[in-house]
């Protein structure tokens, strides 16, 4: 499941990456940079019926029919086929026939823009806290989800809310120790994901596993657990990440002209212990 992720690039570098524009709905009331994004919480998406338009939703999906909020935050791209968590199945997309996400998975899909999501192991959840981010430093990124328009009979509040679609394991998830993953679309694969003319087997082909070398993650503190809790000391890690990164810079030779001297390059190996790789935000 993708239960917690985390947002805060800035609107301006949102609008440049994703081609769109922020409207007076969305900077009348901004959703804050957010680095412990949790059910309830406002945060920036892309639908499909408004591509050009930067919109702020509910995390946490409630259907139009529902007769009281659910806050659904995941939905399974294999519904209820899959048991086993088969990275290499290629059945039914179960989604398709799920009461709660049926009609939105064929009209209401939406990018969720993230920078890194929040994910533990199976067993022990966010009591083992891990940041996951993209290997090749893109960020923002876009993660396929679902949305809807749910009408509060009470009040008479239109919430619009959204889900993160989740599918099989990567590697680093794999390395964490858990068994799902969220889908994150390809660049060129993100307007295809929302685009309502888009046929739907062509759409539903789109949440396939995150290639693996595609993530890298570091484990943080447990502190992220707590959803009221916000701000980048969250993101400090607090070990190794599970793939050892190294930067290397390379010194080229000097060759000091009429002294025939030279000075030989260097490669410096940099991020594979928690002191030298620090917090990627």
């Amino acid at each position: 499941m993708c239960g917690r992720y985390v947002t805060v690039t800035s609107v301006k570098a949102i609008e440049k990456r994703f081609q769109v524009t922020a409207g007076p709905d969305y900077t009348e009331a901004p959703p804050p940079p957010n680095t412990n994004v949790s059910h309830g919480d406002a945060a920036p998406v892309i639908t499909g019926d408004r591509p050009e338009a930067l919109q702020a939703m509910q995390f946490g999906f409630t259907p139009s029919w529902a007769k009281k909020q659910f806050y659904m935050i995941n939905a399974r791209s294999e519904g209820d086929h899959n048991a086993e968590h088969d990275p290499g199945y290629r059945g039914a997309m179960g989604i398709l026939q799920k009461p709660m996400f049926r009609q939105s998975i064929r009209t209401r899909r939406c990018l969720v823009v993230a920078d890194a999501f929040i994910e533990g192991p199976q067993r022990e959840k966010l009591a083992k806290p891990y940041v996951v981010y993209a290997r090749d430093g893109q960020r923002p990124f876009a993660l396929a989800g679902i949305w809807d328009e749910w009408t509060d009979t009470g009040s008479g509040e239109i919430i619009r809310s959204f889900a993160i679609i989740t599918t099989t394991a990567c590697d680093a998830m794999h390395a964490i120790g858990h068994h799902r993953s969220p889908v994150m679309l390809d660049p060129e694969d993100e307007h295809k994901w929302i685009d309502p003319v888009t046929p739907l087997a062509e759409a539903t082909a789109l949440l396939r596993p995150i290639p693996d070398g595609k993530l890298n993650a570091y484990p943080i503190d447990t502190a992220i657990k707590n959803p009221r809790l916000n701000g980048t000391t969250l993101l400090q890690p607090t070990g190794e990440r599970i793939f050892p990164e190294y930067d290397f810079e390379l010194h080229q030779s000097l060759q000091v002209f009429g002294m025939g001297g030279e000075s030989q390059g260097g490669q410096r190996r940099r991020g594979d212990s928690p002191k030298a790789q620090g917090s990627l935000f």
